[in-house]
């Protein structure tokens, strides 16, 4: 039956939770990163695990306690974690991260937040790299059970295209090993991020980062129009973290007020 003429509503926008990362917010590893989240309009932050330096200080309950005292404080939330020292200490190779990533496991389930973000760029990167590729895969494959258990979400960020991570998703053999998905590293690369959005889809997109480098949300080359009717199309549901989006010699906080705002009037 067709529709008598009457207007063809719109998909109504689903109520998207926007947060960004500590790291671009200048407040990587700071409990005040949660301060400044508030200021900036924000739902939550995604609170980096710690570094080499402060030996993965998150780990550490009383440091765990400060930030949920002053999420609690401010209203707002850790909607993620990440390991983003591991572009500098590989995955791939080093010991010392396979006890990084399941100790994350349990700071995630201490803070409340379901996703871990495993970076894999710079000395961690694996695009074309088999041997590194296998090795990830054999250490997911036995942190994945504790994933499970813990119902906590590994995602991978990476240079990689949708199908080569589903490759080692599928190599892995767990639901609880999922893709951060970064709008503007995947245009980096080449790849129709429309198209691999739709082919991950809403059971392997973890989360996504909305990037741009160097130009403001919105002013640059990812139609986040697109995007958001691309993950309502998928039925995607979860946080969309701000990364990047400072063009240069420009205010931090200047930048970060307007991206919030942008990214609000497109997604909420």
């Amino acid at each position: 039956m067709g529709n008598l003429g009457l207007p063809v509503m719109s998909r109504s926008k689903r109520g998207y939770r926007i947060g960004a990362c500590d790291w671009s917010i200048g407040k990587q590893s700071d409990t005040t990163a949660l301060v400044l989240g508030k200021t900036l309009g924000l739902d939550g932050v995604q609170v980096s695990l710690g570094t080499v330096a402060n030996d993965m200080h998150l780990r550490n309950k009383t440091v765990q306690d400060t930030y949920l005292r002053m999420a609690s404080t401010y209203g707002i939330q850790v909607s993620s974690l990440a390991i983003g020292e591991l572009n500098n200490v590989p995955y791939k190779s080093e010991p010392e991260t396979e006890e990084w990533v399941s100790d994350s496991i349990d700071v995630a389930k201490a803070m409340g937040c379901r996703v871990v973000l495993l970076a894999f760029f710079g000395k961690g990167d694996i695009k074309g790299d088999k041997a590194g590729i296998a090795e990830v895969v054999s250490r997911l494959k036995k942190i994945a059970p504790k994933a499970e258990k813990e119902d906590i979400i590994l995602g991978i960020e990476s240079w990689l295209s949708a199908d080569e991570l589903l490759a080692i998703i599928d190599e892995v053999g767990s639901k609880h090993v999922q893709v951060y998905y970064d709008v503007a590293n995947a245009s980096d690369m080449g790849y129709d991020i429309y198209q691999e959005m739709r082919r991950l889809g809403k059971e392997y997109i973890c989360e996504v980062h909305a990037k741009e480098n160097g130009m403001l949300l919105g002013q640059g080359k990812i139609d986040f129009v697109k995007v958001q009717n691309t993950l309502d199309e998928i039925g995607y549901d979860g946080w969309i973290v701000l990364e990047g989006g400072v063009p240069d010699g420009m205010d931090l906080t200047e930048a970060y007020i307007a991206n919030t705002h942008y990214i609000r009037s497109v997604f909420s």
